[in-house]
């Protein structure tokens, strides 16, 4: 093996696609290197995922290095940078290093999850730099649509890297610091020989609005608003809920703070300072007795949660909230690909009771909390990357990237995708090996390889149904009985009349009689023509390729 100092890029999950972030850097020769990790992040299950509630980055590569990972670090608290850490950390039990903010999150989600371990964390400010075994790490002030984000500045091997994480240019962000442009102008001076970048919004022309705009825009629609107002937005928007709540101010009304997620984040953000200045928020017992002019209700469910607030709202099964027609309801977000169906069904349910829904084609009510392509045009000024890996963004985003960073003269760019090990130094950048970069998911109480939960079962299942076969066998290979046949999920009959459960049965009773009785003794074979013959049956009456079990008892 080669004994040259190496540094690389590992990603396991972020890169083409959105959500489950968590990237490695390493340095050292092939056989001895050492590790950092960077975020640790979950995505969300979509209509494949029949049951499952989050997806989560398959670790398998970390457990192997575990003895030469000097640490995690995460650059901000949002799930899909940090949601993992719940579930997966004691698989590792590595050091954490973390804001203030995102440290008190993720102690109260270990409460809310029921882990029964804490995770000790270094917390880390903004602007601090400190040694995670080799490497040195230094916290660059971003900003985002939460608070406290943060880029890395990885050195080590005599090279600057520049992780990004997620970032905008937003200098009046409503709450904690302002992106420190003029740190990443040092850091350019300094010299970034690899910049590993954001590329959620590479194929938007301009820049993102600021949270400023926001908060004005609210200010007026709610000021306007006749009757009562309703806002839903990300509970880890601490600006967004100050911008809410300042606005509330402005029109003379109460914010009520509805759902567990929102109440915790409050609870953080007043504890740090965020919410200094602002009204305290009444609790949802006093919502009924406030004049219907005077309340904002600040909710939970932007994303169409079946057991959030917004949506316990719009179907009236909210046991202190109710809206009635001619109340506001502002969805103060954007909508993550895959809870499109999910979000306009309440849009519609709103709609449909009389109530007013303004979302952000109607005004300015939300923005990105990423760069569109004349805020990466400034950041690029400053930090003049000789390298550059587009990451955290699906083929086209990461492309649109690629030809960004083409065109600013940046020579050396690399598309790449999970489980790729890209070499930064020395040398151009290069993949030179593989690591497994699948999915794990979390199913009710268990974290599993999907094909060890069920779910493609369960996929199955909704498509074309079930077949569930039962015979009895006596010792000479005579049937015992009637076969019984239960069908789930399927039509009760075929096209011309026969009842399906007959046609099955039927199909069956062909398929083991003419087996010779002296096989008849082999159950297994008897099962599997069964179950073929069950399932062909289905297949030859109805088209579709039902999940099919075959039982055989011998008596």
């Amino acid at each position: 093996m080669s004994s040259t100092q190496e540094l690389v890029f590992l990603p396991l999950g972020g890169v083409g696609e959105i959500g489950m972030n968590l990237g490695l850097y390493g340095y050292g020769p092939e056989d001895d290197r050492r590790w950092l990790i960077v975020d640790f992040g979950v995505s969300f299950a979509g209509p494949d995922m029949p049951g499952v509630d989050l997806i989560l980055p398959d670790i398998r590569f970390l457990e192997e290095e575990r003895s030469r990972i000097d640490g995690i670090v995460i650059t901000h608290a949002h799930e899909d940078h940090y949601g993992a850490l719940s579930y997966l950390w004691k698989r590792l039990e590595l050091p954490v290093y973390a804001t203030p903010f995102t440290a008190r999150l993720l102690e109260a989600k270990l409460i809310g999850d029921g882990a029964d371990y804490e995770i000790p964390v270094t917390v880390v400010n903004q602007g601090d730099r400190f040694k995670a075994g080799v490497f040195d790490v230094e916290l660059v002030t971003m900003t985002h649509s939460i608070p406290e984000p943060c880029a890395l500045a990885i050195r080590v091997g005599g090279q600057l890297v520049l992780h990004s994480g997620d970032w905008k240019i937003d200098l009046t962000p409503g709450v904690g610091k302002a992106i420190d442009l003029q740190r990443l102008r040092e850091l350019g001076d300094e010299g970034v020989d690899v910049f590993v970048c954001d590329s959620t919004n590479a194929v938007r022309d301009g820049v993102s609005p600021s949270e400023a705009d926001v908060k004005e825009e609210l200010t007026r629609i709610i000021k306007e608003a006749p009757h009562r107002v309703a806002v839903t937005t990300f509970a880890s928007n601490v600006a967004r809920m100050r911008a809410v709540a300042e606005a509330a101010m402005a029109a003379e009304r109460e914010i009520v703070v509805i759902g567990r997620s929102m109440l915790r984040t409050v609870e953080i953000a007043r504890d740090l300072g965020y919410l200094d200045g602002v009204a305290p928020f009444r609790d949802e017992e006093t919502y009924g007795s406030l004049p219907r002019d005077k309340v904002v209700a600040l909710c939970t469910g932007s994303q169409g949660e079946a057991r959030a607030a917004m949506a316990r709202i719009a179907g009236d099964q909210h046991r202190q909230i109710a809206l009635s027609s001619g109340d506001m309801v502002i969805f103060s977000s954007r909508t993550i690909p895959g809870n499109e169906k999910a979000v306009y069904g309440i849009i519609n349910q709103l709609t449909q009771q009389g109530l007013h829904v303004v979302t952000d084609r109607d005004a300015l009510v939300h923005v990105s909390g990423h760069p569109r392509r004349g805020e990466l045009d400034q950041v690029y000024n400053l930090v003049r990357p000789k390298k550059v890996l587009p990451v955290h963004g699906e083929a086209l985003h990461l492309q649109c990237h690629k030809e960004f960073a083409e065109g600013k003269g940046v020579k050396d760019v690399k598309i790449i995708r999970d489980g790729d090990m890209v070499r930064l130094h020395p040398g151009k950048l290069d993949v030179i090996d593989e690591a497994p970069a699948g999915i794990l998911v979390r199913d009710g109480r268990l974290t599993a390889a999907p094909e060890e939960t069920g779910v493609q079962e369960r996929r199955k299942l909704s498509f074309a149904g079930s077949v569930t076969i039962s015979l009895i066998l006596d010792g000479r290979g005579e049937l015992l009985g009637d076969i019984d046949v239960v069908l789930f999920g399927m039509p009760d009959e075929t096209e011309d009349g026969t009842p399906f459960e007959d046609a099955v049965r039927d199909a069956v009773y062909g398929a083991v009689i003419s087996i010779p009785k002296s096989r008849r003794r082999d159950v297994e074979l008897v099962r599997e023509a069964a179950r073929r013959a069950g399932r062909y049956a289905v297949v030859e009456h109805w088209g579709k390729k039902p999940l099919c079990k075959a039982l055989v008892q011998r008596v």
